[in-house]
């Protein structure tokens, strides 16, 4: 066999290879592992096809719904984007930074009671650091949940 033969048949078994890669992934194998990202009223759009997909969901957090029980770690809000609002149940501590009025993503299933059940909990802040006003204290600027009171 000459070496022209033998890089041509190279270059068709990888081709071949390539060709057989893409196919597995577009026969729907990728398809479980995608996790597509919603506004409430993207989601809530979407009607009785939201139900049970594994979702990300990104929006603001109403002022006055936070509702955390820190004993028991059962944490409730109210989520929105300027045109709709879903209820957000998660477990765990939120993390420091969550307040209302924070921008948050939360990732997880919308289920048929109008609840959206968090598995992930990520809190939108800005990438620009911003010191300590002169004689203010870190924990006046990085409250949590439990340190404000919240019920």
């Amino acid at each position: 066999m000459s070496t022209r033969t033998t890089t041509k048949t190279i270059l068709i078994l990888g081709a071949v290879v390539v060709v057989a890669a893409f196919a597995y992934m577009l026969s729907g194998r990728i398809g479980n592992n995608l996790v597509y990202f919603y506004t409430p009223s993207e989601l809530l759009a979407e009607g009785s096809k939201a139900y049970g997909a594994k979702v990300r969901l990104g929006g603001q957090v109403v002022p006055g719904s936070v509702k955390w029980d820190a004993p028991t770690t059962d944490l409730r809000f109210v989520m929105q984007d300027g045109k709709a609002q879903i209820a957000v149940h998660s477990q765990g501590a939120p993390p420091q930074m969550f307040r209302d009025g924070i921008g948050v993503v939360v990732e997880g299933k919308y289920v048929e009671s109008g609840t959206f059940e968090a598995n992930e909990l990520l809190v939108k802040h800005s990438n620009e650091y911003r010191p300590p006003k002169p004689g203010q204290q870190p924990e006046e600027m990085y409250k949590s949940l439990i340190k404000a009171g919240a019920p």
